[in-house]
């Protein structure tokens, strides 16, 4: 039996959860990994500034269902009143975390003191959280990185300085900022985290198998694990059954996306981020290559259904 997490007051079933995700943790995916085991799913990282504003494409962001309750919303900036502001709004939605980006790796967040920058501005980021934390009676949470760079690891003590000003959990990516998505998980000095501050842990790095994610739980001795590309087109990294072999068991995992894509969505306006998910439910798998090749040639999502209905009913003939 996995054990319970539990962050300030909200119990988790599980230790699992979906990390943010730009340009995949949209709803329909995130109401998947919760069918599939996940305790707990993040939303994409959401400007705070986009919210402040009332931006249309911002508001789309945040949109949740009861169904994939408890849900957890990220927020990104560098402006300590505007992450204020937008933690307020936050407040007033059917969400259950606030959870502050501080580890994004990408350039132009970077470059506007957000993300990972804000690794070697402590002073802002202490700042960015107070503010957060007094604008909202929710969990704060925050997602870090190792450092910048293997010369400035700073993790430990960042948690510490996160924890004296009111974060209710921590979660380490373990890799630097220079590293990227490359290169080896850094599961060492996430296990400092854990053994710095008293509030929650949650390891994260290359995860990709549901018994992966129980060991080094283990291992680090951290209270959660989150789980960010070893998701995609892998549900099942949630669940106890693993990744299924068989072609047929992989087309069940797709068509439930794609049901709650049509479900959520409005598909053919994301096409092409929906074949980019399709199409890695088939990696490692015998014929997949060719399969990869008919989903990006599907001209509209009914195409797409058509196609991995007619697949089915191949293998199942």
């Amino acid at each position: 039996m996995t054990p319970r997490l539990q962050i300030k007051s909200l119990q988790l079933e599980n230790p699992l959860i979906l990390a943010p995700l730009a340009g995949y943790s949209d709803l329909p995916f995130r109401l998947l990994c919760r069918q599939f085991g996940a305790a707990l799913c993040c939303t994409e990282m959401i400007s705070c500034h986009g919210l402040v504003r009332d931006k249309k494409k911002t508001l789309q962001m945040t949109r949740t269902v009861p169904e994939e309750r408890p849900v957890a919303l990220q927020l990104f900036g560098a402006d300590p009143e505007k992450m204020g502001e937008a933690a307020a709004i936050v407040s007033g939605m059917d969400v259950d975390i606030i959870d502050i980006n501080m580890g994004c790796p990408v350039k132009k967040v970077v470059k506007k003191g957000a993300g990972a920058a804000l690794l070697k501005n402590p002073a802002l980021a202490a700042a960015i959280i107070r503010q957060v934390c007094k604008k909202t009676s929710l969990p704060v949470t925050v997602k870090i990185r190792t450092g910048w760079n293997h010369d400035a690891i700073v993790a430990p003590e960042f948690a510490r300085m996160a924890e004296d000003n009111g974060v209710s959990g921590i979660a380490v990516h373990g890799r630097t900022w220079t590293q990227g998505f490359g290169g080896t998980v850094d599961w060492l000095t996430i296990a400092r985290v854990k053994q710095s501050v008293s509030i929650p842990v949650i390891g994260n790095g290359d995860i990709t198998t549901y018994k992966d994610a129980l060991l080094f739980l283990e291992k680090s001795g951290c209270d959660g694990i989150m789980i960010g590309r070893g998701a995609l087109g892998n549900p099942w990294v949630f669940s106890p059954d693993s990744t299924p072999a068989s072609l047929a068991k992989r087309l069940e995992g797709l068509r439930r996306h794609l049901e709650l894509i049509q479900q959520y969505s409005d598909p053919d306006k994301i096409l092409a981020r929906i074949k980019n998910h399709a199409g890695r439910y088939f990696k490692g798998i015998t014929g997949g290559s060719v399969l990869r090749r008919q989903i990006y040639a599907a001209p509209t999502f009914a195409a797409l259904m058509e196609l991995s209905e007619s697949i089915q009913l191949a293998r199942s003939a």
